[in-house]
C-alpha cells in the first residue's frame, strides 16, 4: 500500500553556486558513501549528482510528511544498483517500508520522485 508520494525539483545553477561558495552544504546533504562517489565525478556531474540527491531527500521528506528537519539528510542515502538505478537506503528508525526512487536531469534542473510503500 502506498503511504506517501513526494516530488522535488532543483535548479542546477543554484547547486553550482552552492558548491563553489558553501562546501559545508555538500557534507550536510551527502552521506560518506555519497560523498565518495561525488568526489570521483567531473564538475558538471557533481552538480547533477548533488542536485539529484538533494531533490531525492527533499522528496522523501515530503512523502514521509515531515519535511527536512524531523528527517535529516543523513538519514537517507541514495546509491545506484549495478544497472545504475537509484535506490534509497533509509535509517530503519525513520521508515522500514519500500522506497521507490526516480531521478532525472535536464541541462538546468534535477528532479526526483519518491513513492513510499508499506
Amino acid at each position: 500500500m502506498i503511504s506517501g508520494i513526494g516530488i522535488d525539483v532543483v535548479e542546477l545553477d543554484r547547486i553550482e553556486v552552492i558548491i563553489s561558495e558553501k562546501q559545508s552544504f555538500i557534507k550536510r546533504v551527502l552521506t560518506n558513501k555519497e560523498l565518495e562517489i561525488f568526489n570521483k565525478l567531473s564538475k558538471r556531474r557533481q552538480i547533477e549528482f548533488l542536485g539529484g540527491r538533494f531533490a531525492c531527500k527533499e522528496a522523501f521528506s515530503k512523502a514521509y510528511g515531515t519535511g527536512i528537519g524531523k528527517v535529516g539528510f543523513q538519514d537517507i542515502e541514495i546509491i545506484n544498483d549495478e544497472y545504475g538505478k537509484p535506490i534509497a537506503i533509509v535509517n530503519q528508525h525513520i521508515f522500514s517500508g519500500q522506497v521507490h526512487v526516480s531521478i532525472t536531469h535536464t541541462k538546468d534542473l534535477a528532479m526526483a520522485q519518491i513513492i513510499l510503500e508499506k
